[in-house]
């Protein structure tokens, strides 16, 4: 029972972090180059530098996961934070690197090591706990891109999730749906079939 647990556990953190990647890579498909590195003021991230700082952050925490610092000792944070100079092509290059590094340490997971300890900053934690914060992180950020989108797109954005006032009409898409499948996937149907009913 444990073990079922644990690798429910597993399949679903690996599936909620596809999910992650996938909403903001289709935010990010919403914008222009200009929009993708533009800040909204002075303090705020680009949606390129919160790209790159995730990159960066993943790739940081997931190599040599089980064995080294998450917090590696070539990696420069602050650099994540400037995009001067970057390509929007380069960036997107980064962050599928680090998604990579995170899928490829996520899947070599075995039951028995969430029962581990990880150093992030020399600091302990346990394995679920990392995997856990490391999913925090990394939701937070890609609201973040999700807000920006949206800002830039206005009018034309166009949703990631069930469309303002159609919740109702949303359910009733889903109790009638044979296969219910992923649940980001059926609101990206949903909309788009709302989309090209109007």
């Amino acid at each position: 029972m444990t073990e079922q647990i644990i690798k429910n556990y597993l399949a679903d953190a690996i599936e909620s972090f596809r999910n992650y990647k996938k909403m903001a890579e289709r935010a990010m498909a919403q914008v222009s180059d200009e929009e993708f590195f533009r800040t909204i003021d002075g303090e705020a991230n680009s949606i390129a530098t919160i790209t790159k700082h995730i990159g960066g952050n993943l790739r940081s925490r997931w190599s040599d996961f089980l064995t080294s610092d998450g917090e590696k000792p070539n990696r420069n944070r602050d650099s994540e934070f400037v995009a001067d100079g970057d390509t929007r092509t380069g960036l997107m290059q980064f962050w599928e690197n680090g998604w990579q590094t995170l899928f490829d340490s996520l899947e070599s997971l075995k039951t028995e090591d969430l029962g581990k300890i990880v150093k992030i900053r020399g600091e302990d934690f346990t394995v679920v706990k990392a995997i856990n914060r490391a999913a925090m992180h990394t939701a937070s950020h890609i609201g973040q891109i999700t807000v920006l989108a949206k800002h830039f797109r206005a009018s034309d954005w166009q949703t990631l999730s069930v469309p303002k006032n159609k919740s109702a009409e949303f359910n009733q898409y889903l109790s009638e749906k044979t296969d219910k499948g992923n649940y980001l996937e059926a609101t990206r149907e949903f909309a788009e079939k709302e989309r090209n009913r109007n």
